[in-house]
């Protein structure tokens, strides 16, 4: 709710996309809410900022690998920093900033082995309730 009010102009599409899944009904149902896909790049946009986990459970490397100029020597615990890959300038235009299209035009399944996005983990120990 706090980005939908700084965002006033977030907040009145997401408004006006409400209104007319609606339909003048005073509930939204369960299956409205898969036609409402400004509504889930929202939430995207939104756990892409602020990250339910910003340092993901920690891994241990099953082999050497050099990474970004790193050697990571096989059996060293890595924790990952989902908090800064979602504000990553490399990753994210304007990365700091609350912008909920830029989930619209994407149709990257982020369910398991996508990287840039991470609120949940990725791979075989991922968040089940995903």
């Amino acid at each position: 709710m706090s980005e939908l009010i700084r965002n006033p102009r977030v907040m009145k599409k997401l408004q006006r996309e409400a209104t007319e899944i609606a339909q003048g009904k005073s509930m939204i149902s369960e299956e409205d809410l898969d036609r409402m896909h400004y509504l889930k790049a929202v939430i995207k946009e939104y756990l892409r900022l602020h990250t339910p986990f910003p340092l993901l459970l920690p891994r241990i490397s099953t082999q050497d690998v050099k990474l970004m100029g790193y050697n990571i020597a096989s059996g060293t615990q890595v924790i990952i920093n989902a908090w800064a890959i979602g504000r990553d300038p490399a990753l994210w235009e304007e990365s700091n900033e609350f912008r909920p299209e830029r989930f619209l035009s994407n149709s990257v399944n982020y369910q398991w082995l996508q990287f840039d996005w991470l609120p949940f983990g990725a791979g075989r120990i991922s968040c089940s309730g995903q």
